[in-house]
């Protein structure tokens, strides 16, 4: 049986940078997961992720996003890889009413709000301001805009995969390929069983994503659902004008009922990248269809592309699927399980995590080294999380 300091188990957004942030600490860490990260199974690929500063989702994550855009210029500096770009954001909604984005009702006046209580460079549009600085976006005329400079993109395998590696420069062990059946609370500790070795850790941390239901059971099983999520790379007919400084990161709320809003990116390689969310339909691992059927597609561009962004498709030129693991409330757990201190679970990135993953990792090596974080976790406690209907 090997013996460590913490166990690491899942490691893509939150697990990778828990790694590396134990490991600069000095910490003795194993990181485990059952594919080699970064992978396409989970949560954190697809090229880009959204990253701003102002949190609709409640202000509770600003400290969060705030001290994870100080580590992504950290690790930058580091390794001289390219991981985060400020190409600006915009959130845009109409009086007709917000569709819930991520639980959260309100959710531009929420931005907004943030952006006062923190002090957060940013523009409120109207419509004429909108189409004349970004007139791509076929508009009704209603709509009002919250723009943010200093928001942006990340690239997520490259975060995890820099992580990864800085994890292992200072003593981390990584094991890929190996899966995690079993985790034993003991007096002085956690034993770990795989399918290929037993360890033994003073403390786990859980960032298993879609994995994480069925790993810790119990109540994680009634509050975490997994949903299939579809990310569609459309051919732009000028791919300039879609570019990074002519085009913001968005997220667009255009009327108040499910699935009335969806997200996209400049474009950064080939195709520019737009997406929906739903949570209508839960999956689970073992039936999850990752095939993207050309009935999706074309549901897709009929229902979100056409009329709203110019001169885009309708050639797709590629997609591909994630998960979201999700709460009711669509708020994160950073806790440890109920039947032990010595499991800590930072999970539920509800669909806005990786934004805030590179802060999560600095607070999970606290709490399992310190037992405290700096930070206010209050909001983010298991009990406070609803079961599911």
């Amino acid at each position: 049986m090997l013996s460590t300091d913490v166990v690491v188990v899942g490691l893509s957004a939150m697990g990778s940078a828990s790694l590396y942030q134990l490991a600069r600490r000095g910490a003795r860490v194993i990181g485990i997961d059952r594919h080699v990260p970064p992978h396409i199974y989970g949560s954190s690929h697809g090229e880009t992720r959204i990253t701003r500063q102002a949190i609709g989702e409640g202000t509770a994550y600003v400290p969060l996003v705030l001290r994870s855009h100080q580590i992504w210029r950290e690790l930058e500096a580091q390794t001289g890889a390219s991981l985060f770009l400020p190409c600006g954001g915009l959130i845009l909604s109409s009086p007709v009413g917000e569709a819930l984005h991520h639980g959260k009702p309100q959710f531009l006046p929420r931005t907004i709000q943030a952006a006062r209580q923190f002090g957060i460079a940013h523009e409120v549009l109207d419509a004429a301001q909108i189409e004349a600085r970004f007139s791509q976006f076929g508009l009704k005329g209603d709509e009002t805009g919250y723009y943010e400079p200093g928001a942006g993109l990340l690239y997520p395998e490259r975060c995890v995969q820099v992580q990864l590696e800085l994890a292992q420069r200072l003593g981390a062990s990584v094991h890929t390929g190996e899966r995690v059946q079993r985790l034993i609370p003991q007096a002085d500790g956690v034993q770990v069983e795989t399918d290929k070795n037993r360890y033994a850790a003073a403390k786990v941390v859980v960032s298993a994503g879609a994995w994480a239901a069925d790993l810790l059971g119990g109540p994680f099983a009634r509050v975490l659902r997994v949903y299939r999520q579809v990310l569609f790379w459309l051919e732009a007919q000028d791919p300039q004008t879609y570019a990074p400084g002519r085009f913001p990161i968005f997220i667009w709320m255009f009327g108040s009922s499910e699935g009335e809003h969806f997200y996209g990116f400049p474009q950064v390689a080939q195709g520019v990248k737009v997406a929906t969310e739903q949570s209508r339909v839960s999956t689970h691992l073992d039936r999850v269809e990752r095939t993207v059927l050309e009935a999706e597609t074309q549901a897709f561009l009929e229902r979100y592309v056409q009329g709203r962004l110019r001169d885009l498709g309708p050639a797709c030129l590629r997609s591909a699927t994630c998960l979201y693991t999700s709460t009711a409330d669509g708020d994160f757990i950073l806790d440890h399980h109920p039947d032990s201190e010595r499991i800590l679970v930072a999970s539920a990135c509800s669909g806005h995590g990786f934004k805030h993953s590179a802060a999560v990792g600095e607070i999970m090596a606290e709490l399992a080294l310190q037992g405290k974080s700096p930070l206010d976790l209050s909001s983010f406690r298991l009990h406070q999380r609803p079961a599911w209907a």
